[in-house]
């Protein structure tokens, strides 16, 4: 009879939070919406999608078709093809999986230093941010992160009686994150020194702490040799160790650096709840546990090396940062200060307001059909065999809603058209453009404005076999940039 009264409380916790957890699932639904099934929704995950498909048909990353992202991402996205078909809500309802995933881990995390309600709140944020910053769709971002609020949850408290197995699950997990986007490494590496410190204030030798930091390096490298491994089999080291390391040494630096000043606007919301989010646990508001807001903290730090490793950063880089920014805003956004609910409402209003939700909706509808218009035009002409679409700049996707063959292995347009992509293919730019147009591709597609900064040789290539040999077929607006379609006439 006595356990009554107390089983009662954790009933109510439980309801509490699957109902905290079907909010989540509602905004998880909702503000990703308007981005399914658009093949266009972004850029570089129609590369990852394409590679994906192809992998069920036998094909081999690295090798039939070139990219430096590792073997995992694009496992990933044949997974999703394999289950859900070759479109691109297949991948999408995948990445929403992994959102879901993480918003639940940001609330279970954000218990530790806040109220159920603010937790929820951080949540909400976790799935509206992410979104913000560029992972609304398919971005890798959307995958990996989530492996590193996993990370945290497992490593974040050194005096759990399983520390030690739980480290030892992290570290796999990171491995697996690894294959996911290199760039997860600081975050990985301070994962790990952090259960190594917890080992240490619990009184491990230092012997024991030597074993245990090579488990956890062992572990999180397991997953990236065994790929090695299978590369090394197949006779195809070489081409795995290129893309997936010599390459990224060789790409040039973007002329505006890591810190590109056109960030500073987009980026400001992060800045905002991180500044405002520390000044409260100093002024007003204490974390509960100090100890949890530190370990925030240093990871925050690991998490803009991931950010800042490569020579160029992309807008869409700085999600690896919505994590932390949430947590180090808690003290702000805890209901139990005198200010209550109004700080919460404040902040969610605030990032809802990025979104743009219904101009999503009508952005992504003209985008979807803008796409069909020009794959239906590309199709009578070209085929799976030997009449290849080739996009020099433009959407990878209309490769497969158009049916057509590949033209290359460097299927990715960036890659033949980027001046900073020079050096880092194992072959000359303007040597694969000359090879390509050799063939006389029946359809070239080309885009007015350009997203990077160009090889000037390659592009006069194009340029001069559009004027002499194509006609303009069609074209349309994507992502502000007018494509066109060209139709060799001779």
């Amino acid at each position: 009879m006595s356990s009554l009264p107390q089983t009662e409380p954790i009933r109510k916790s439980r309801r509490a939070d699957v109902a905290a957890c079907i909010v989540l699932l509602l905004a998880v639904i909702a503000v990703r919406a308007p981005w399914i099934g658009n093949a266009n929704a972004d850029i570089d995950e129609q590369l990852y999608s394409l590679i994906g498909n192809a992998m069920l048909d036998g094909k081999l990353p690295f090798v039939d078709l070139w990219d430096r992202k590792p073997v995992g991402l694009f496992a990933l996205f044949a997974l999703a093809h394999a289950v859900g078909g070759p479109a691109a809500a297949s991948y999408q309802v995948l990445a929403g999986l992994f959102t879901l995933a993480g918003a639940v881990m940001m609330y279970v995390l954000s218990r530790v230093l806040v109220d159920r309600v603010a937790a929820s709140g951080a949540g909400l944020l976790y799935v509206v941010l992410m979104s913000t910053y560029g992972s609304h769709s398919g971005q890798s971002e959307a995958f990996y992160v989530p492996m590193m609020l996993a990370m945290a949850l497992l490593v974040r408290d050194p005096a759990h009686p399983r520390a030690f197995r739980r480290a030892l699950a992290a570290m796999l997990i990171g491995g697996f994150a690894l294959q996911v986007k290199y760039t997860v490494v600081p975050q990985c590496i301070f994962f790990g020194m952090w259960a190594l410190w917890g080992q240490y204030k619990r009184g491990a030798p230092v012997s024991k702490l030597w074993r245990s930091g090579i488990a956890f390096a062992t572990l999180g490298l397991l997953p990236t040799i065994a790929v090695g491994a299978f590369y090394t089999g197949i006779g195809h080291f070489d081409a795995f160790l290129f893309a997936n390391f010599t390459s990224f040494f060789d790409r040039l630096p973007s002329p505006s650096g890591r810190l590109d000043i056109d960030h500073t606007a987009f980026v400001s919301p992060l800045v905002v709840l991180i500044v405002l989010g520390g000044y409260a646990a100093i002024r007003f508001s204490p974390p509960r546990e100090r100890q949890t807001y530190f370990f925030v903290l240093f990871w925050l730090v690991a998490s803009l090396a991931t950010v800042f490793l490569p020579a160029t950063v992309y807008r869409y880089y700085y999600a690896a940062l919505v994590p932390n920014a949430i947590l180090v805003a808690l003290p702000l956004i805890d209901c139990r200060t005198k200010v209550r609910w109004i700080p919460l409402a404040i902040v969610l209003a605030g990032a809802a307001s990025t979104l743009f939700l219904p101009q999503q909706y009508a952005q992504s509808q003209e985008q979807s059909a803008t796409l069909n218009r020009l794959s239906r035009a590309i199709a009578p002409n070209v085929d799976n065999k030997t009449k290849c679409l080739w996009v020099f700049d433009g959407p990878t996707s209309l490769y497969t809603l158009s049916g057509s063959c590949l033209p290359t292995r460097y299927i990715y347009p960036d890659h033949l058209n980027n001046a900073l992509e020079r050096n880092a293919l194992g072959v000359e730019q303007t040597d694969e453009v000359a090879r390509i147009l050799a063939n006389r591709p029946p359809i070239i597609v080309t885009a007015d404005t350009k997203f990077t900064i160009q090889n000037e040789d390659a592009g006069q290539l194009v340029e001069r076999a559009v004027t002499d040999h194509y006609r303009e077929l069609t074209n349309g607006v994507l992502h502000g940039r007018t494509i066109r379609v060209w139709k060799r006439i001779d």
